[in-house]
């Protein structure tokens, strides 16, 4: 290999898409069998199903940023239905022929609009009845919607708030959500004389031990923590609830962060990433009370009040938790989605839940989630997605996530690798030409770290990340058009 200590950007001329660029591996790869197990139980589905959804799920994650950024101000939401998670991208422009990768449909209200009516109802969230707790938009139905137990009580929070009632509607519901904490036992860390709350997911920090994230009503600032073998674990360094419920953990030298969920039943599961699943997608959360279980996505952004004041811009899901679960882990195959804050009912009669996305908590405390890779380094964090993995000498990996990426658009796209130090990495962008996969752009110094910046077309692009010698974790930073 010709070794090179600058940046080499090689142009090529524009191609025909002639076909569509195959996976490198199925986006879930295999997937663990207890986890589709999970999915067929929980979700009522075939294995074959299950399968289906983990691929089609996790390519809607890559597809739905483009359409949003191609439809501008008509766009109004993007989900997954029916049982192999199809993706469907919503428009208020009736003139809108087809977009590539979704089906389209027309709705009366933008994306814009709708948000706007549901930040009406957040800045009001003090004058919210406790029988409204929760309010959310919800896509599919291209409105906002409020659960309340007496909707004129709804009626009445709508018109305290000022939002606009044309894009509101009340739905009759019995949920009365609480946090869930404060049950010893399990697989699990407690809180100060024995309260006990869930693991999140393993994070870093530049001068820490590291640590994991949870649940904000776990624990305040400065409250200590023993792991669930009862030895002293660590120290809350920070901690919002309610308006949020996110927390972060400090783990002393005894503890090791590693980018896996236990997910009981369902074995040890990775985390590979925190690519966010569209609403609709199937998930799965563990907890030390009732272990693993598993939902849909249906709500983003959603508001929800529980007796201690309102948590902001949660999801809402249809998987089932109890008390003790709080702060647990919630994932899509292999995507770290994030953190129970809590719900109602439980998973004797099924239940609703709401976490905390586990984008958020990074960016709040600028924190770098673990993979399955180990600690990855913590470069290339001013960039709009993070991908981690671990090389060994002469390997390569995809990204993102052993897949590929669509831009529908022209413009830059750059590339950050931050390698462990002592290796020599390299990294290559790739683009689909209609039967196989060239490189357009390359940075091969012989040294951990590499950038990219390539000028390019639409179509399809992947990241190429080689080990040419030495092995360790290393975190990639992306931008696209």
């Amino acid at each position: 290999m010709l070794r090179t200590r600058t940046l080499i950007a090689i142009a090529i001329g524009a191609l025909a898409l002639t076909a569509t660029p195959a996976v490198a591996s199925a986006p879930a790869g295999n997937p663990p069998d207890g986890l589709v197990k999970a999915m067929q139980r929980d979700l009522n589905l075939t294995e074959e199903q299950a399968k289906k959804r983990l691929v089609n799920e996790q390519k809607a994650g890559r597809t739905a940023p483009g359409l949003a950024k191609r439809l501008g101000a008509d766009y109004a939401g993007a989900w997954v239905e029916g049982p192999e998670s199809s993706l469907v991208v919503a428009t208020t422009n009736p003139s809108q022929r087809r977009v590539s990768g979704a089906e389209l449909r027309v709705v009366a209200h933008s994306m814009a609009k709708l948000d706007a009516a549901k930040e009406a109802l957040d800045k009001a969230a003090d004058k919210a009845p406790k029988t409204a707790p929760v309010w959310y938009v919800d896509v599919p139905t291209n409105s906002v919607v409020i659960l309340s137990s007496v909707p004129a009580d709804a009626e009445a929070f709508i018109a305290a708030s000022g939002a606009d009632k044309a894009l509101i509607r009340v739905e009759q519901s019995n949920e009365q959500p609480v946090p869930y904490a404060d049950i010893r036992g399990g697989d699990a860390y407690y809180i100060g004389s024995g309260s006990r709350c869930s693991v999140g997911f393993s994070v870093t920090k530049p001068g820490t031990n590291g640590g994991f994230v949870t649940a904000g009503h776990c624990g305040s600032v400065g409250a200590t923590t023993r792991g669930a073998n009862q030895q002293a674990q660590g120290t809350f360094r920070g901690s919002s609830f309610p308006g949020n419920d996110y927390a972060w953990v400090e783990v002393n030298t005894s503890w090791t962060p590693v980018g896996v969920v236990n997910g009981y039943s369902a074995g040890i599961i990775p985390v590979n990433g925190s690519t966010v699943a569209p609403v609709g997608s199937s998930i799965c959360r563990a907890g030390s009370t009732t272990g693993w279980h598993c939902g849909t996505v249906q709500q983003l952004n959603t508001s929800v009040t529980y007796p201690q004041g309102t948590v902001n811009e949660v999801t809402r899901t249809s998987v089932c938790a109890e008390p003790g679960d709080s702060g647990g882990s919630y994932i899509s195959g292999n995507q770290a989605q994030g953190v129970t804050s809590g719900g109602s009912g439980n998973c004797s009669s099924g239940g609703t839940t709401y976490f905390q996305p586990v984008n958020e908590i990074l960016s709040a405390y600028g924190l770098t989630l673990v993979t399955g890779g180990g600690n990855p380094p913590t470069g290339c964090q001013n960039y709009r997605e993070t991908y981690n993995g671990s090389l060994a000498s002469g390997a390569n990996q995809y990204q993102p996530n052993n897949s590929y990426y669509q831009s529908t658009v022209s413009g830059t796209h750059a590339g950050c690798l931050d390698g462990p130090s002592g290796v020599d990495f390299d990294l290559y962008l790739q683009k689909w030409n209609g039967s196989t996969w060239a490189t357009v752009a390359t940075s091969d110094s012989p040294n951990a770290d590499e950038s990219i910046s390539y000028n390019g077309t639409a179509g399809y692009y992947r990241y190429r990340v080689h080990a040419y010698s030495g092995s360790g974790s290393y975190t990639l930073g992306v931008n696209r058009p």
